[in-house]
């Protein structure tokens, strides 16, 4: 079954630190949360420092075939810890660009898989803030090798991938740079998203949901139905005295108006 009992999708988001942390810093995962309330239920599978080898790793048990219910939504990121430089002593993060790819590849192949309706968006590896980064690095870690050319690298290895696979992609790469000042903007250490960057991530997902024609249902948080929508004698009491106001589908208290 896909979704909650009586129809509630359920989107899971699934990746490395810019999952675990997309509800921190007014993050992407927050703002999803709002967007979709009484529509979807949003579940963080985050995993701070994690690569594609250990998303494979795992990915039977995040994910288990034989779950009652399955994700009618799979956000999927890797690849910003993978694209780091190796380290000598054979240890870290790092996974060469064709593990990467065919790990990716697995990842897809097992949510694929668990319904004919689960569906899965991958976000490509953003870019980087180099100077922001050498800057907030902290003793405690080796040299962190990390350059904005390798993530170009592995985005576009991530992008060839999903359309090999007819996947639906973000590519945050060539997005976040389109924002004027963006390495100022939208990082809170060079890597992290900021509030910033999380708009975009969050403009990016919408725009593939509402550009999804094919998928049925839509997933588009304007085409979901509202969890207990009917009017009610409960409701807010208007002015009049004699009536009230249904605020099951009020936006008004969101800074950006999502489309």
């Amino acid at each position: 079954m896909v979704g909650l009992v009586g129809g509630r999708p359920v989107f899971v988001l699934f990746g490395s630190s810019i999952v675990q942390f997309s509800f921190s810093n007014d993050g992407w995962g927050a703002a999803l949360a709002d967007i979709y309330a009484r529509k979807a239920d949003i579940l963080v599978r985050g995993y701070a420092g994690w690569n594609s080898r250990r998303a494979v790793q795992v990915i039977d048990r995040v994910f288990p075939k034989d779950a009652s219910v399955q994700p009618s939504l799979v956000i999927v990121y890797f690849g910003g810890n993978d694209s780091m430089g190796a380290h000598p002593s054979g240890l870290g993060p790092h996974v060469p660009l064709p593990e990467y790819v065919e790990n990716m590849r697995q990842v897809a192949n097992h949510l694929k898989s668990l319904s004919e309706n689960t569906r899965i968006i991958f976000l490509s590896c953003p870019p980087i803030n180099e100077e922001m980064l050498h800057q907030s690095r902290r003793a405690v870690f080796s040299e962190l090798v990390r350059t904005n050319e390798s993530c170009r690298r592995y985005s576009e290895a991530c992008i060839e991938l999903c359309k090999e696979m007819d996947l639906k992609v973000v590519d945050l790469w060539t997005a976040i740079q389109k924002k004027d000042n963006w390495a100022a903007t939208c990082f809170t250490d060079g890597i992290h998203l900021s509030s910033e960057g999380s708009k975009i991530v969050v403009e990016e997902i919408l725009k593939v949901l509402k550009g999804a024609t094919e998928w049925e249902p839509s997933l588009h948080w304007k085409s979901l139905p509202t969890e207990f929508a009917e009017d009610s004698p409960y409701d807010l009491v208007l002015a009049d005295g004699k009536s009230t106001i249904n605020p099951s589908e009020w936006t008004f208290h969101r800074t950006i108006q999502w489309d």
